[in-house]
């Protein structure tokens, strides 16, 4: 019931506007061993491309280990223990195999009226990420900065709040060194039919370019979703997202250009299979 972390500002209004919606082609299937290690092969078309990855996870009490290894000959290995020395305290350790420099080291910690998060890369000159947020369930405050310490500059530095009631979230966050500020809101009017409402307005200060989405979706029965949105560059796209057996989904969405509708609309499907 407490702040959440940094990533959490803005993030039901994201996932309305942004979660699922593809234009690729995606086919994903889960297994679990008798003891207890999920896998997961995966198939990605992009294009011409045809991108795969294997994920397997196994987790003992609190401790998760996660492996994937993709089709570009990448390994990530990620370590996760909860609850570590302290309540809410978590540890995160991940590497790349073969990229020598991409150890990292996280720590995150969720309070009550806090939620903090900070990493480091294990190399000799790392990257230092912190975040932190105070509050409550009602109202959050919070930073996110990167340090470089090779060259000694913040190379990132964000800021924002939530306020949050109990069918309204608004979000406001301050972005790209104060280049850019993002407003969000979300609204769900019927928690019966997961009908909500939201909308998201971005001003770049650089390029005085603004970027508005306003998206909706509802779910037509129990295992049945839709979604759709629209933009002010004249993007239109609308999924169905249906369960048709436990943790099983097949989604198809479609995106298409108003401002030059003769192009042809983009279509993208995605079947995640869990036996």
């Amino acid at each position: 019931m407490g702040p959440g972390l940094y990533s959490d500002i803005g993030k039901k209004a994201r996932d309305l506007l942004y979660r699922d919606y593809l234009t690729d082609q995606k086919f994903a299937v889960t297994t679990e061993t008798a003891n207890g290690v999920a896998i997961t092969a995966s198939g990605t078309k992009q294009n011409d491309l045809i991108l795969g990855e294997i994920h397997s996870q196994l987790r003992n009490k609190n401790i998760a280990v996660d492996i994937k290894a993709n089709s570009d000959a990448n390994l990530l290995t990620t370590v996760t223990v909860d609850e570590l020395a302290t309540p809410g305290l978590r540890t995160i350790f991940s590497f790349v195999v073969p990229d020598q420099r991409s150890g990292k080291v996280e720590l995150q910690y969720l309070h009550d009226y806090a939620g903090i998060s900070g990493s480091i890369g294990l190399t000799a000159n790392p990257l230092i990420n912190l975040s932190g947020v105070v509050g409550n369930n009602v109202f959050a405050l919070g930073a996110d900065v990167l340090f470089d310490s090779a060259t000694g500059n913040f190379t990132k530095y964000n800021a924002g709040f939530n306020i949050i009631n109990y069918d309204l979230i608004a979000s406001l966050t301050v972005n790209d060194k104060g280049d850019s500020v993002s407003a969000s809101y979300y609204h769900l009017v019927s928690p019966l039919t997961s009908t909500a409402v939201g909308g998201e307005l971005t001003h770049n200060f650089s390029t005085n370019e603004n970027t508005l989405t306003f998206g909706t979706q509802h779910a037509l029965d129990p295992l049945t979703l839709v979604k759709a949105r629209f933009n002010n560059s004249g993007k239109a796209s609308a999924l169905i997202q249906h369960e048709w057996r436990p943790k099983s989904f097949v989604t198809i969405s479609s995106e298409v250009d108003t401002k030059a509708i003769e192009k042809s609309a983009k279509v993208g499907l995605a079947f995640l299979l869990q036996p």
